[in-house]
Order: structure tokens, then sequence, then C-alpha cells
């Protein structure tokens, strides 16, 4: 995961969908594709993995929103692009959009927040 340049909140990651993935026998037998609940999961993953400054020690707190737009299959390269927001009640948001070389594959929205006792009051 690296931070975009000259963008402090923002940050990019990849990953390649390996063909040994235990999750594509049972997802849609005989037709293998990346579930989207996994996409949700390295959305999540890279998010954790490249918190702002102001949002170290921050938890998941909600999955705002998902929406799938396009399959992903064994092989693929995925790229996460991720922005971050300082909400006004002070927590965090997080938006990644993921592709392929085909395209969008999905966008998924996640908060964190902090710790009560590391919140700042908005």
């Amino acid at each position: 995961m690296l931070p975009a340049e000259g963008e402090s909140n923002a940050a990019v990651a990849h990953f390649t969908v390996a063909g040994t993935e235990t999750v594509l026998p049972g997802h849609y037998p005989g037709f293998a594709i990346f579930p989207g609940v996994c996409l949700v999961e390295c959305a999540r993953q890279g998010a954790q993995a490249t918190l702002p400054p102001g949002a170290k020690g921050a938890e998941l707190t909600a999955v705002e929103s998902t929406r799938f737009t396009g399959p992903v299959f064994p092989g693929d390269r995925v790229d996460i692009a991720m922005e971050w927001k300082r909400t006004p009640t002070g927590d965090w948001q997080c938006r990644a959009k993921l592709t392929t070389g085909r395209g969008p594959a999905a966008g998924v929205r996640l908060r964190y927040g902090l710790p009560a006792a590391g919140r700042v009051a908005a």
C-alpha cells in the first residue's frame, strides 16, 4: 500500500486473485468468480493499512455501502484507490474504488471511529 503522490488522505493498494483461492470452487460452481464479500474484505484490509495520521488507532464501525459493478476472475489484478475524509462527527470515512483491467469492479464505503478517549469534538 502506498500513499498517492501529493494527496495526504489518498492511498492505493493492489492484489491479484490466485486461481487457488479457497472461495472460488463453491461460488458459482463451474464459473469461477471472486465473491463480492471478499472484495469488501480486501478494501477493509487496504483501508486498515493506510489509515491517515489523524485516524491511527481507529476501528471499523460500519460498512456504509457497497456496489458491485463488474466481475473479478482468477488471475485478475485488482487495484484499490482509497480516499479518506473526516466526517462532521469526528469519524473517518474511506471511499474505495476497486478496478480490474476490464474496468470498475466495486465501490465500498467504510466508516472508522476512534475509541471514545481518542475522539475530537467536531
